[in-house]
């Protein structure tokens, strides 16, 4: 069976991560009277949708992994940031993120 649910995960973050490659040039164009921390956590939103939300749920709900609607009162950005780089429990590593995007999602989960 975690052969089978390793096979999902790994399809879904394929398929996602081939699904959100477009939307930078789009997103970044409204932005320009922005500050640095509202780009910030669109960078760590948008990173959140492309590699958590398949198993997270697009608005944190929860789905094949648990809620994180609350993570940042449980966790804090350097847990967090471990956990995605490390894995816990039945989640695996998260190997397709990068160190900055691992950085942008623990920051933005922290302040939901």
């Amino acid at each position: 069976m975690k052969k089978w649910l390793m096979a999902v995960l790994f399809g879904s973050a394929l398929v996602l991560g081939a699904c959100g490659g477009g939307g930078d040039a789009t997103d970044d164009s409204g932005d320009a009277g922005d500050d640095g921390d509202d780009v910030e956590a669109s960078a760590g939103e948008e990173a959140y949708q492309d590699s958590c939300a398949s198993c997270h749920g697009g608005n944190l709900e929860g789905g094949a992994g648990p809620e994180l609607e609350d993570v940042g009162s449980e966790f804090s950005e350097d847990e967090i940031e471990d956990i995605i780089e490390n894995g816990i429990g039945s989640m695996p590593p998260q190997d397709q993120v990068s160190d900055e995007d691992r950085t942008a999602i623990a920051e933005w989960l922290v302040e939901q």
